[in-house]
């Protein structure tokens, strides 16, 4: 089990809010979208810019790396997904499929598909390769914030305004099942490693682990004081880190809910929040405009602490 134990650097290559942080697939970078309508990639060690991709007309609120690491794909406020190739430093796909503003993106872990999320109400997949659209999954009554695909490849999760989170058939698009466990807004959501649960955040100010399958609730999550934006499992798959209006990155116990610690850096909303590929680092993100890094430690060494909660104060 992992834990966060210390704060590594704060990053500061934006200029307006951060509102989504991704690692690349071997840990050595991480990118970051923001209202500053950029894309910008950095050292994960230093935090050091290394590239800046400037293509969206409106703020860029989603981003996610392709399963190779070779591509980095971006959503934004102007419609549109745009793919960028990180090696050429170029756009190679801009994606126009959806009538508003595209709040969420994810790749299939085969690398050869995209799904996003807009508030249009839809869920669109589309091929990377053809530059086609493939399939449309529509019925939610709001805003589709979250868009997760799971870790098989058979199956999307996405969350909605309307308080509902769907899973489906990422090929025919078959509702598999429907999730109305929150009270609010569902603003985030995430696969656990090995497919079997998901965790989601909502506007009720609690985080929920519930079984993909069943739909039956296994853990809520209640230590945050305001709405919680983002979830992320741990890449062994036995905690989870939640962010949170109340300024707070918590990390607890994927299936009993119970509380590790928070930590306490960020001076204003936590959008965002991503556990390094190899579960040394927790990236986080939000209003305050800055990306923080927080180091890693193993349940033995928390253990030794005699359990006691450790409130951390970011540089």
């Amino acid at each position: 089990m992992s834990l966060l134990k210390d704060t590594l650097c704060t990053y500061r290559n934006h200029s307006d809010i951060v509102r989504a942080v991704a690692w690349s697939p071997d840990g050595t970078r991480i990118t970051s979208a923001s209202d500053d309508k950029t894309v910008h990639i950095c050292d994960a060690l230093t935090g050091a810019n290394i590239l800046t991709l400037r293509g969206h007309s409106d703020q860029v609120v989603a981003v996610a790396w392709s399963p190779d690491g070779r591509r980095i794909a971006s959503g934004s406020l102007d419609k549109t997904v745009q793919v960028w190739d990180v090696t050429a430093n170029c756009q190679v796909l801009s994606y126009q499929g959806h009538s508003d503003s595209v709040l969420a993106l994810t790749w299939s872990p085969d690398g050869t598909h995209i799904a996003s999320g807009g508030a249009d109400k839809t869920v669109q997949v589309w091929d990377v390769t053809l530059q086609r659209n493939v399939l449309n999954h529509s019925g939610y009554l709001h805003w589709v914030v979250a868009v997760a695909w799971s870790p098989d490849g058979k199956r999307i999760a996405s969350a909605s305004t309307d308080k509902t989170i769907r899973v489906w058939d990422a090929s025919t698009g078959h509702n598999f099942l429907t999730y109305q466990g929150h009270s609010k807004s569902v603003n985030a959501i995430a696969w656990s490693p090995d497919g079997k649960y998901i965790v989601s955040g909502s506007g009720d100010r609690t985080a929920q682990v519930w079984d993909a399958t069943t739909g039956n609730n296994v853990a809520t999550y209640r230590n945050h004081s305001d709405i919680v934006r983002a979830v992320v499992w741990s890449p062994d798959g036995t905690s989870i880190a939640s962010g949170s209006a109340d300024k707070t990155v918590q990390v607890w116990d994927a299936k009993k809910g119970s509380h590790f610690l928070t930590y306490q850096g960020h001076f204003n909303s936590v959008y965002t929040v991503a556990w390094s590929p190899d579960g040394i680092g927790l990236a986080s993100a939000g209003l305050d405009k800055t990306i923080r890094i927080w180091g890693i430690s193993t349940e033995r060494e928390f253990l030794s602490l005699g359990k006691v909660q450790m409130h951390l104060t970011g540089s």
